[in-house]
């Protein structure tokens, strides 16, 4: 690895080494000397990395709170940014908020008031929120769950230009970060597990929000035309009447910008559906699904792709982190890209060429046995595509070896650190496979059947991993709770930040994982910390939020949630309040009878509508409330009001409004059934 000899050293100097190596690898020469952490991944190269060492593994043992903000939303799952002195961060419905770094006064708030926009009832359902931000030159950019992009003014909070960006997607939605490359502001969506879309990007000017181009993943309808030579080969690569499921490839999540050959990365998405016996059921690679493509980032022009996963037929995607940085491969200094997507293989890929350089698994995979180095492809498993209606458990699970929750790459020490999930799933066609059509209305829809009962998966665990990309091997790892934790910061320290689904976050050393240190957040931590200096002190920052399909131990209530920006300093004496959550009872009432019929009907609905938000057998895990314990569902007309009529949009509820009356009582039903099933026995 490059960069070996960066130690202890000053923090000027440290700052001024580390902007002296950024540039070499290709970020922009701008506030690259870890002074500011302006980027989703801290710079351009996307590393979530600080070089400053002013807080190190000798003193993190003195790291104390130096202040608090209490977040009134009702979701903080979200990264922070902070440039020249300024805290800036995007919670709920894309209110932006600007702090003083240093003291955490809030300086301006800019609410763009999704709740109120007719497309959000239907976006909404996507069931997660805003990732991350971006800044440049004066701006912070948002993009909102409706679709707009936004740019803010950072001294004031004044709102400069809004665009529509889902003009060509109508049911998608947006909860990534916008990514800078150049003087453009990019930005993608999601939606390719609820409704027929055709993946894209969009690059707009920075300073006007006028479009500049537009990049599709996947081909669309070969009858109207190709938008260029890159779509004309994709489509050689499907099969069927593809376009009609729009097949996916929604690019919702992890992008790059490379200056040093001017080109934008991006991660690709999964199909739609994910089975490809429905989307493209003669086969194919299914270009440019599960793939990083490079663009021309002034024109948006296909320059190479190398994808990860051809066919594709589960939810594996490459919307986690794209790092660059430099690597000694065989005596040569490599301009390389770093990616460990879902699927639980490391990559290196050579940024140049778009050539892969290595790869090996990081995790408990089966769908393949490794990968062919002649031709970069996978050497796959057959059982895996689950053929002739065999169910397969696949490793990994579809919330992937490796997540959203931010990887980080440290130049320091050469390693990469991965918050590491290992869980199954079982995959089979659903009954009438070559008849199969997507439920209207932005649910999720995966072309799966249900598993069977027979078949038992173990409980995923979660580990967080330090790998070495220039051996392709593990140098230590250590095991977490549960099986989401957040999002990781490497520094020039030596250190690793993290926060986990306990509420601790923690501080371990670089080179051997041991933990030195860690603080009582009281709330889970699923974002990714950050580091900065202002006034030639070194802080660090973390939101505490916490949200999540599964209950978790212990749980994070989603009404009594604590959701805080905290900031850390060396010395810093401030304390939490004393926080005392209440286990809250089981709502119910004897007088409402529970027709079995009506439930069967409410349950089909709740496990493909609902249960992201409300939890895995109507257990919350703090995204949303736990409805066993509300009193809404006890009211007809209340419930009809808050899941038909959209009536707490504003705390990020959607609109439900083509539930028939049958269904709502089937909900209403359902729910009455798994209070009583769950209820502690007296």
């Amino acid at each position: 690895m490059m960069l070996k000899g960066f130690g202890k050293a000053s923090l000027l100097f440290g700052t001024a080494l580390f902007a002296a190596a950024a540039i070499a690898r290709g970020t922009t020469p701008a506030l690259v000397d870890g002074r500011d952490w302006y980027s989703f991944g801290g710079t351009d190269a996307g590393e979530h990395y600080s070089p400053l060492d002013q807080i190190n593994a000798g003193n993190v043992g003195k790291l104390g709170l130096a202040w608090s903000y209490d977040i009134d939303a009702f979701d903080a799952y979200t990264a922070p940014l902070e440039v020249n002195g300024t805290l800036y961060f995007a919670a709920g419905l894309s209110v932006m908020h600007a702090l003083d770094a240093r003291t955490g006064k809030l300086l301006w708030q800019y609410d763009p008031k999704v709740e109120d926009q007719p497309e959000s009832k239907t976006r909404m359902r996507a069931g997660w929120g805003i990732r991350g931000i971006a800044y440049r030159d004066g701006k912070v950019f948002t993009a909102t769950r409706d679709g707009r992009l936004l740019a803010i003014d950072a001294r004031n909070g004044k709102l400069l230009w809004s665009v529509q960006t889902l003009d060509e997607a109508q049911e998608a939605y947006i909860t990534g970060p916008p990514f800078v490359a150049g003087d453009k502001v990019v930005i993608g969506f999601g939606g390719s597990d609820y409704t027929p879309q055709r993946g894209y990007v969009t690059a707009y000017d920075m300073n006007t929000g006028k479009k500049a181009w537009r990049f599709h993943v996947v081909p669309g309808d070969p009858a109207k035309g190709f938008e260029n030579k890159a779509m004309e080969a994709a489509a050689k690569t499907w099969t069927g009447e593809w376009w009609k499921f729009g097949g996916g490839g929604a690019v919702y999540q992890a992008m790059a910008y490379d200056a040093k050959y001017d080109r934008l990365y991006i991660g690709t998405g999964n199909g739609f559906p994910w089975n490809q016996k429905i989307r493209s059921p003669g086969g194919g690679d299914n270009l440019y699904l599960g793939s990083i493509v490079a663009l021309d980032a002034k024109t948006g022009d296909y320059v190479w792709h190398y994808q990860t996963n051809p066919e594709n037929s589960w939810d594996f995607n490459n919307a986690m982190d794209i790092e660059l940085t430099d690597m000694v491969i065989d005596g040569q200094k490599k301009s390389v890209l770093l990616h460990a997507p879902k699927n639980g293989f490391y990559y290196v890929i050579d940024r140049e060429t778009g050539k892969l350089l290595s790869a090996e698994k990081f995790a408990k995979v089966n769908w393949a046995d490794r990968i062919d180095m002649a031709t970069g492809r996978p050497v796959m498993n057959p059982e895996s595509l689950y053929p002739n209606g065999k169910p397969f458990v696949l490793y990994p699970f579809p919330n992937g070896a490796h997540g959203v929750q931010a990887m980080a790459h440290s130049p320091k020490s050469g390693l990469t650190y991965i918050p590491v999930m290992e869980g199954g799933r079982v995959y089979v066609d659903p009954a009438g496979l070559d008849t199969w059509q997507p439920k209207a209305g932005m649910f999720v829809n995966t072309g799966l059947g249900a598993p069977p009962a027979s078949i038992k998966v173990p409980p995923a665990t979660s580990k967080l991993v330090a790998w070495n990309p220039a051996t392709q091997k593990q140098a230590w790892s250590i095991p977490q709770p549960g099986v989401f934790n957040g999002g990781v910061l490497a520094t020039g320290g030596n250190l690793i930040f993290q926060g986990l689904n306990t509420g601790d976050f923690a501080a371990y050393a670089a080179d051997t994982g041991m933990k030195l240190w860690s603080f009582d957040a009281q709330d889970g931590i699923l974002s990714a910390p950050i580091s900065y200096s202002v006034g030639g002190r070194q802080y660090v920052t973390v939101i505490a939020s916490f949200r999540s399909s599964y209950a978790t131990s212990p749980n994070w209530d989603y009404r009594q949630q604590k959701r805080r920006v905290l900031t850390f300093m060396i010395g810093g004496t401030r304390k939490l309040p004393a926080f005392h959550p209440v286990e809250e009872p089981i709502q119910d009432d004897p007088a409402f009878t529970v027709e079995p019929a009506k439930a069967a009907i409410g349950a089909g609905i709740y496990n493909t509508s609902c249960v992201i938000c409300h939890g895995v057998g109507m257990m919350a895990g703090g995204a949303a409330p736990d409805l066993r314990k509300s009193p809404i569902p006890l009211d007809a007309a209340a419930f009809a009001a808050v899941v038909h009529d959209g009536g707490l949009m504003a705390r990020g509820m959607p609109g439900f409004g083509q539930f028939t009356p049958e269904e709502l009582e089937g909900l209403r039903n359902y729910i009455r059934q798994r209070a009583r099933e769950t209820m502690p026995k007296k």
